[in-house]
């Protein structure tokens, strides 16, 4: 005898199913088999939803609640996998530049690529799957998110520089929190020796006194 399915797809289902199984972030393909629905009504549900207001779209084949939608770590992970929270994002998490960065960049093994979703940028620069490391799981605002070591974070920072992809665009960074025998054994994995004279620039900037305006 078939079993009876009784959890019936409606926008309070979805919910209870959003909050018991932690899927803030949710595709069609959830649906399909949590609610044992063929993929084109779990797809056409969900797009009533956004134009109620009820989901937001955050990229193709992504979603979440439109009211109260997940942190943008979260949403950085799941936006283009696999990636991890790095560069100017995590180094501002993390103490070591003081200003406060509204773009979220992340860096990754596919291709480079940019999304908007919920009007925040996210950037995803791509690393080779070696280098592709030094990461961890952290809790942010409740949810597991994955983001750079401090270490790793200026790593990756300073290789792109070294790349001349990017430009050492602040005048002073917080080294305390770095462990600098941590952040060579980074550096080594990029086999970039030219790193290695922007580590000492950066410390040599770090020991000098700041300036009184």
């Amino acid at each position: 005898m078939k079993r009876k399915n009784n959890h019936k797809l409606n926008i309070i289902s979805v919910q209870k199913f959003i909050r018991e199984k932690s899927k803030y972030i949710f595709t069609p393909l959830d649906l399909q088999r949590y609610f044992k629905v063929n993929y084109d009504t779990a797809r056409k549900f969900i797009l009533r939803g956004i134009n109620k207001n009820i989901y937001l779209k955050l990229r193709r084949g992504l979603y979440s609640l439109a009211e109260t939608p997940p942190n943008n770590y979260l949403i950085a992970n799941r936006l283009y996998e696999p990636s991890y929270i790095s560069f100017d994002t995590a180094l501002s998490y993390c103490g070591i530049i003081p200003e406060t960065v509204y773009s979220i960049t992340s860096a990754t093994t596919k291709t480079t690529r940019r999304f908007v979703a919920g009007g925040i940028e996210y950037t995803y620069q791509k690393l080779r799957k070696e280098f592709f490391t030094g990461y961890r799981a952290i809790k942010y605002q409740g949810e597991t998110v994955l983001l750079a070591e401090p270490e790793k974070a200026l790593a990756d920072y300073l290789y792109f520089i070294g790349l001349k992809k990017r430009s050492l665009s602040y005048e002073r960074l917080n080294l305390e929190k770095i462990q600098k025998s941590k952040l060579t054994a980074y550096v080594k994995l990029f086999k970039r020796p030219k790193i290695n004279n922007l580590i000492k620039n950066i410390y040599a900037q770090s020991r000098k006194p700041q300036r009184i305006y």
